[in-house]
């Protein structure tokens, strides 16, 4: 009973490490650790058997201007099969659906469909908006998507060495990814939706489905995107 309540234990807190990446993005082990109140010691074991399970991977961290001594510390990422626990059901089902109205509709078909798809960021914008006007335009887009399973944040966009000049909406998990990677009108049907609700022009600069650790999305800083831009960080 022993061995099989321990066995428990460690699954619980693997799921709790990968929810952690899921959430705030690829992590290093220490900065696991903080987060979830554990040793080092205790991260690195079950992010090694996570590595070795391939629900996680670790990369060499994106150049940061790191000069202290010795090689910046590895990050560590969820992988397609990591993500597959988080809600990602029936893609086959919808790449198999979304190739026959590709071949029966055409492309305009295709797009009309993650035109109508992305309805859920105008209609929840303007929900929001109304309901929550204390959120800043970038804040209520975080919402609406985590409403849809996107786990999504909001960090200023910094000029390095000077003031923040925007957004950066950051959606850590999407429930489309497998799908969207197939067929990118899907992704590009909420880029432009996102634009339009905003009023301005908005960039992704990074994608899920192209093999990415997050969605991003870079808003400027205009008088239509708030005034509580200069928060670092907003989770909703």
């Amino acid at each position: 009973m022993r061995a099989d309540a321990g066995r428990a234990e460690d699954q619980n807190t693997r799921q709790r490490v990968s929810r952690s990446i899921l959430v705030d993005g690829p992590s290093t082990a220490a900065a696991l650790a903080e987060r979830l109140d554990l040793t080092p010691a205790a991260v690195r074991r079950h992010l090694d058997q996570l590595v070795e399970d391939g629900a996680v991977e670790a990369r060499e961290p994106r150049s940061s201007g790191h000069k202290g001594r010795g090689r910046p510390a590895k990050v560590f990422a969820l992988t397609e099969r990591g993500r597959e626990g988080f809600d990602q059901q029936y893609d086959d089902l919808a790449a198999e659906a979304l190739r026959f109205l590709a071949e029966s509709a055409g492309e305009e078909g295709l797009r009309a469909f993650a035109r109508k798809r992305a309805d859920f960021i105008r209609e929840g914008f303007a929900r929001l908006s109304t309901t929550q006007p204390e959120l800043s335009p970038a804040q209520v887009l975080a919402q609406v998507f985590t409403e849809a399973g996107y786990v999504a944040t909001v960090r200023g966009l910094p000029v390095q060495g000077g003031p923040v000049v925007g957004e950066q909406l950051c959606q850590q998990h999407c429930p489309v990814s497998h799908v969207a990677h197939e067929f990118p009108q899907l992704c590009e049907a909420e880029t432009a939706a996102i634009s339009e609700v905003l009023g301005t022009h908005v960039q992704r600069l990074a994608t899920i489905a192209h093999g990415d650790g997050v969605c991003t999305t870079c808003i400027p800083s205009t008088s239509n995107t708030g005034s509580n831009t200069e928060r670092k960080q907003v989770t909703v």
